[in-house]
């Protein structure tokens, strides 16, 4: 997976051409935090896929006339140095698998459609967007692949090294990264989807995003990774998550969403206080996320509802709810939450099935 030595791999020409995949965001239940050397995870982690906090990436290529490949980034349609760099940095450490990579030149052209760095993942949809690209670029001029199986699992294993949790995003539903005791088929070198006994009420799952702050964060996820080498409470952190993965492998099966509940909100509350305990310490979270994370809180207690809360390596709340509760926290969101969020923003998204090629 890591090298293709084929003589004609390198060497076949590849005309001016395009592909595009849309690729969703997830949302941890069970949090990745902490990382080993080779984007190895200190913990495994379980995630939502989305359907609608997606980024469509169009990658336009061309023979290259220089000795080695140029790449240009646009977001929402205008040039991004940073993004540009950060993206060729990322094709130079893949020229080995992807021999091609020197014979030609780049545009990639990425749009989101929520908020950029304001902790909804938008580098797993990004980097998944990418990683995608490349491969299906390797299938249509090399045929690599003689399962769609072992596409998906080669994208998840090079949008890992892009972005840990992008390795999730290849999949639809509920997908895993890390290798987890018990379980078959998990690793620490992509993501792995969760398709026995499930319960149907997880099929269907809502997560309204309420964004409280739509700016980019001040600490970014690979600082905040990277702290927890040095924070006292790291060991006693991936024990509880390797704990709490177990637990809510048997909850996604049994369909106890009051079990669920506490999971989740604990896991949140977790990640939060591994950045507060840090050195040097951070928060990312706002007044108006503990204000909403206080009304969830009520609202459960009053209706019996079970509604909770998440949150990624950010300030804006996911809102998780079964399908059958949709219209009570629909009225909830709009009555009592919706005056926490900046201009009234709140994406509506529900468990999706995974990318899609559309170019």
């Amino acid at each position: 997976m890591v090298n293709n030595n084929n003589p004609e791999h390198i060497f076949k020409e590849i005309p001016t051409d395009k592909v595009g995949w849309k690729s969703p965001s997830n949302i941890a239940l069970v949090k990745y935090w902490g990382k080993k050397d080779g984007q190895i995870p200190a913990n495994a982690s379980l995630s939502f896929t989305l359907s609608k906090s997606l980024t469509e990436t169009i990658i336009e290529f061309s023979p290259t006339k220089e000795e080695n490949f140029k790449l240009e980034f646009f977001l929402d349609g205008e040039s991004n140095e940073k993004f540009g760099e950060n993206t060729s940095n990322y094709f130079k450490s893949l020229t080995n698998t992807f021999p091609f990579i020197n014979q030609l030149d780049f545009k990639v052209h990425s749009k989101n459609t929520f908020p950029h760095s304001a902790g909804i993942a938008s580098s797993a949809s990004g980097m998944s967007a990418i990683a995608l690209c490349l491969c299906d670029i390797e299938r249509k001029y090399f045929d690599e692949f003689s399962s769609e199986d072992k596409f998906l699992k080669k994208a998840s294993y090079f949008a890992r090294l892009g972005s840990g949790s992008a390795c999730r995003s290849v999949y639809g539903g509920l997908v895993s990264w890390g290798e987890i005791e018990g379980v078959r088929n998990t690793s620490n070198m992509f993501g792995s989807k969760l398709m026995k006994n499930v319960d149907s009420v997880f099929e269907n799952f809502h997560d309204s995003i309420l964004i409280v702050d739509a700016g980019e964060k001040k600490v970014s996820s690979s600082v905040g990774h990277g702290l927890m080498n040095s924070n006292p409470f790291s060991k006693g952190r991936f024990e509880q998550a390797k704990n709490n993965i177990q637990k809510l492998i048997q909850v996604l099966s049994s369909g106890n969403l009051q079990e669920f509940v506490k999971i989740v909100e604990s896991e949140a509350l977790t990640l939060h206080s591994m950045m507060m305990t840090s050195n040097p310490y951070f928060l990312l979270m706002k007044p108006n996320t503990i204000s909403i994370i206080e009304k969830i809180w009520e609202f459960r207690e009053n209706t019996g509802i079970q509604a909770c809360f998440t949150l990624d390596a950010g300030p804006n709340i996911h809102l998780l709810y079964p399908d059958e509760d949709k219209k009570e926290v629909r009225s909830f969101i709009e009555s009592e939450l919706m005056q926490f969020t900046v201009n009234n923003t709140v994406i509506h998204d529900e468990v999706g099935e995974g990318p899609e090629k559309f170019l």
